[in-house]
């Protein structure tokens, strides 16, 4: 089968699509026939080789079973078609479309997972949306979480037109928050298309949010460093009501994807069905441009969610 295989830690052009062995469905797993897989700013980082890239996978390996050894398949992301099925698999048949996570595993023709790492794909949701949610919907979903946004609030959102901000945006305002987004001022226009209020992340924001909330922020996520969770607590904003993905403050809550609670991804894939929550596509890239897709999604300057086809 064609894999993206990283066999070094660099940048985009460490990965190769390579012809591998077809893996095959253990007991208590499944094979899926990947059709699309979805971009996460963490797939290139946890090759990348740098300082960053290192303390992320030593801090993945700290996990049982998650030490990262090369040469290794990339990606996190997925969505296909199950076509076989281990002996103990309870709740999964042969052609159930599925969608989930499959850590280092997903860029490649087939990937084996086990129940607990995919989801029943609902009927009205394709394969390219389908393979957006995993990692940043459960972020996003953890991070609301923490802050517990509702009718009345103010939310100020960091790094909002990201692919986590882009779940996070909407999932506020479906809660009834009004939510004001830090961005780039390209990226303006498409924050509103979600929802937000945008504002011009960097010198100054301070005084750009006070003169948009003129009562007052009530809670922030900060989906990018420390910017929007320093200027929250600036603005009175209580540590509780604070959460943070990329950086750590004290007494501040920092939030991962796993933590979102059971059946999350089921919610938010219904609110996708149902029309009332919208995940733009930027781009999508066939499998044989994995470098040029991994470029663009590095670029931290992408708006929605990129896709690699198989």
């Amino acid at each position: 089968m064609r894999a993206v295989i990283n066999e070094r830690f660099g940048g985009a052009e460490v990965l190769a699509v390579r012809e591998i062995a077809e893996p095959r469905a253990g007991h208590g797993q499944l094979r899926v026939r990947v059709s699309a897989a979805g971009l996460n700013p963490m797939d290139w980082m946890f090759i990348a080789d740098d300082d960053l890239g290192r303390r992320l996978r030593d801090a993945r390996a700290r996990q049982p079973g998650l030490a990262l050894t090369l040469p290794s398949v990339f990606g996190h992301d997925f969505a296909g078609v199950v076509d076989e099925v281990g002996d103990g698999v309870a709740g999964f048949a042969v052609g159930d479309r599925v969608f989930g996570g499959a850590l280092s595993r997903a860029v490649a023709d087939y990937a084996v997972v086990v129940p607990g790492e995919v989801h029943h794909t609902p009927t009205g949701l394709g394969d390219v949306t389908a393979a957006t949610l995993d990692v940043a919907a459960r972020t996003a979903a953890a991070a609301l979480a923490a802050i517990v946004p509702r009718v009345g609030d103010t939310v100020l959102i960091g790094g909002a037109a990201g692919g986590v901000g882009t779940f996070a945006v909407q999932l506020a305002r479906l809660a009834g928050a009004r939510v004001i987004g830090t961005a780039s001022e390209k990226s303006f226009e498409y924050l509103r298309g979600l929802g937000a209020e945008p504002v011009k992340y960097g010198e100054g924001l301070g005084d750009r949010v006070r003169t948009l909330a003129s009562n007052g922020v009530t809670a922030a996520m900060d989906l990018f460093g420390t910017e929007t969770a320093e200027l929250a607590l600036e603005l009175g904003v209580p540590r509780a009501r604070i959460s943070m993905i990329a950086g750590q403050l004290p007494g501040v809550t920092t939030v991962a994807g796993f933590q979102a609670v059971a059946g999350t991804l089921e919610h938010v894939a219904a609110l996708i069905v149902e029309g009332r929550l919208r995940v733009p596509i930027a781009a999508t890239y066939p499998i044989e441009q994995i470098r040029e897709a991994v470029t663009r999604q590095a670029s931290r300057h992408v708006q929605g969610k990129i896709v690699v086809t198989l």
